[in-house]
């Protein structure tokens, strides 16, 4: 009795803590299609500046990956009033600092500066989308730039190829069998034209969210959105209609080889609904369940006690239009990858049969309401909530609600998603092995 009052005391302080965090904001549109979201915040003397394009790695045509990855890239070689190359010193020098990252579904741009500089943060994205300078030079420069990045963070990385290796295996139709990065015969046969048509397609205003986070005046900022993004015209459309993929129905195994790594690897992967789903927030509870953490129970069984992995764990990538379920383990020892996969299954078996405990069930809510208020917790982490919630979930409120979908979700709902999606005929195993390197 004791034990659940603290529980719920617990649950219930949790709750509080959540809701005292709750992020205040408005949105509106331009006449252009641009969708605007501002969030204020005076406690500190800070701003974020963000665009959220609604490209990624999956909007290409076949023979042409990797473009979104490209832009990324290439929209910081310089403007019609930006310099080429000068782009990084303008916000180091102003005291700010800036990035921009890609998946497949999406690219992100920001700057965090000093709130008295919100202006040339709004100017620097502006120019961005007005006035790219897109021309051979800047092309060839980062086509070489994303080679020599896909050469160290893939190829030439230990164990660097198991995303792109189990797209290949989950999706036979859709883009997201091809990796985000892209492949370097395609990077090497773009056509400046094609790369001019990929811009006018998708960094367009209305395939765009602005958002505007931090210590700001809100009639001030809409003012200066309106003098530095008005202006800019509106572009076509943009249309998807990606293929959808058959069910899999019939478990399917492959080998792979790596030169760069000494220890295999086991890989088991699902598909898996889009994020946007219910059953991927069930999904996301499950994996956290399975290997978040020392005491979670692949790692308490397979690392702790059974002393057979040095490592396991379980993923749920969120994607838009599907997920990947991954469980990788590495092997301690002289223990088989099959019997790793099948220490794995009986674990899985046990969510999909079985109710969960009442004392993991309080646990992963206790972790989930940790994670909900951390997310918020800082201005840049709310300006980027804020655009994926609006572009990729297509509701803002999420940033205040999201924590609503976890907590209203049971152990009998766990146990009916694991089974719907986590059963051996709808897995793929991919042993990840060592490449022998030629002798001399």
């Amino acid at each position: 009795m004791k034990r659940n009052l603290f529980l719920a005391v617990t649950l219930s302080l949790a709750g509080i803590t959540a809701k005292a965090q709750e992020v205040a904001y408005e949105e509106y549109k331009l006449d252009n299609g641009l969708h605007v979201i501002l969030h204020q915040d005076n406690s500190a003397p800070l701003v974020t500046t963000s665009v959220m394009y609604h490209v990624g790695g999956k909007d290409r045509t076949e023979g042409r990956t990797g473009f979104a990855h490209l832009f990324e890239h290439l929209l910081f070689e310089g403007t019609e009033n930006i310099e080429r190359g000068k782009w990084f010193e303008i916000v180091s020098s102003n005291g700010g600092t800036n990035n921009a990252n890609t998946s497949q579904d999406r690219t992100y741009y920001y700057e965090v500066f000093p709130s008295n500089n919100l202006e040339l943060g709004l100017w620097l994205e502006s120019e961005r989308l007005l006035h790219p300078i897109i021309n051979q030079v800047g092309v060839d420069t980062q086509i070489d730039v994303v080679k020599e990045e896909k050469r160290r963070s893939y190829d030439n990385r230990p164990y660097g190829q198991i995303l792109q290796v189990v797209g290949d295996a989950l999706f036979s139709k859709h883009p997201y069998k091809d990796p985000n990065i892209g492949y370097m015969k395609d990077l090497e046969a773009a056509t400046l034209e094609d790369v001019t048509a990929y811009n006018k397609m998708y960094y367009v205003p209305n395939n765009a969210v602005l958002t505007v986070a931090g210590d700001i005046d809100i009639a001030k900022t809409k003012k200066m959105i309106q003098d530095y993004f008005g202006p800019i015209k509106r572009g076509a459309d943009v249309v998807r209609n990606y293929p959808k993929e058959d069910p899999i129905t019939v478990e399917t195994k492959s080998v792979t080889y790596d030169a760069n790594i000494q220890i295999p690897a086991s890989i088991i992967g699902y598909r898996t609904p889009g994020f946007k789903e219910r059953d991927a927030y069930v999904l996301q509870m499950i994996s956290s369940y399975l290997s978040d953490g020392p005491s979670s129970k692949l790692n308490k069984k397979m690392v702790d006690d059974q002393k057979q992995a040095l490592s396991v764990g379980a993923f749920n990538i969120d994607q838009e239009d599907y997920g990947m379920y991954l469980v990788f383990s590495l092997p301690l020892g002289e223990t088989s990858l099959e019997t790793l996969n099948t220490e794995i299954e009986e674990e899985i078996t046990k969510v999909r049969t079985e109710l969960i405990s009442e004392k993991d069930y309080q646990k992963l809510q206790n972790k989930f309401e940790n994670q909900f208020v951390n997310s918020n917790s800082s201005i840049e982490g709310i300006a980027g909530s804020l655009a994926t919630n609006y572009m990729l979930y297509g509701d803002t409120s999420l940033i205040n609600k999201q924590i609503d979908i976890y907590r209203s979700i049971t152990r009998e709902e766990i146990k009916t998603v694991a089974d719907k999606y986590l059963k051996p005929n709808q897995r793929v195993i991919i042993d990840y092995l060592p490449q022998e390197k030629p002798a001399n």
